[in-house]
């Protein structure tokens, strides 16, 4: 097994240990055994445990940007408003100008301080304070948590799984982001034009669930190291690209070395 890929939509090492929940095989199914496959490159992990207040104000800042952009926000963002236990009082009752400086490194720190401010808001008009929805995250219905979640302006379905993932611990959620959309459709594990809810939908189908969170975070790596968006590896050389006896490749073009989005590959009737 490899070291651990220094970086990680889960953060790194303080995302979870290698785990023993699952053990590559012989899957049941096409994406399952991209799974797989990406279990035999890549730490396999168990997510949960992570304070969920906390965990939905790091994966708003990682909206629209990259880990290496969205860490040092939260870092900073933590040292200044921490601790994650009063995160919510701190952030409700804290300037969003002081905020939008802290966490300009994001990106988009204007829109994501609103964001971040109100989300406090409500969740203290909701819960009362940062531990009860903390709990609430960790041992409610997933389906409810998500419901309320999405019921949050600036939280999309992307931002609900992965709290649902990293701090409630839930088995069966494979949040989708660019790399997992791209990715997705790519190989062929969804419909060339799915838009980033059907490729979940498609993906939690076919994944058993103590394979969705590694899975998810997998796949992003996977995206990085060889099937980015502007230069898959199957360009270069089949034996390049790990996967590539398990990929359709739809939308790319090895005889000419070109490609588009898969998206483009669907053809409507006038």
């Amino acid at each position: 097994m490899p070291d651990e890929p220094a970086e990680n939509i889960s953060g790194g090492p303080d995302g979870g240990g290698e785990t023993d929940e699952f053990a590559p095989g012989d899957g049941d199914s096409r994406a399952e055994a991209v799974v797989d496959e990406l279990g035999e490159l890549y730490w396999r992990k168990a997510y949960g445990g992570r304070d969920g207040f906390e965990c939905l104000v790091r994966t708003i800042l990682s909206q629209n940007t990259s880990d290496k952009a969205s860490q040092p926000a939260h870092d900073s963002l933590m040292e200044r408003y921490g601790p994650a236990e009063r995160l919510a009082e701190t952030l409700a009752d804290g300037d969003r100008d002081e905020l939008a400086e802290t966490i300009a490194s994001a990106g988009l720190y204007n829109r994501k301080s609103t964001v971040i401010g109100e989300a406090a808001a409500w969740a203290l008009r909701e819960f009362d304070s940062t531990e009860a929805f903390d709990r609430f995250v960790a041992e409610s219905d997933p389906g409810e948590v998500r419901e309320t979640l999405l019921s949050v302006d600036g939280v999309g379905p992307k931002t609900a799984d992965c709290v649902l993932l990293f701090a409630g611990g839930r088995g069966g959620v494979f949040p989708v982001d660019t790399h997992v959309h791209r990715i997705a459709r790519r190989m062929g594990l969804a419909p060339p034009d799915a838009d980033h809810e059907a490729v979940r939908e498609a993906i939690e189908a076919e994944v058993p669930p103590e394979k969705c969170g590694f899975g998810h975070t997998a796949m992003i790596q996977f995206g990085r190291e060889y099937c980015s968006a502007r230069d898959p590896a199957c360009l270069d050389d089949p034996e390049a690209c790990p996967l590539y006896d398990l990929c359709d490749r739809v939308g790319v073009d090895e005889f000419d070395g070109s490609f588009v989005d898969p998206g483009e590959t669907v053809t409507t009737d006038d």
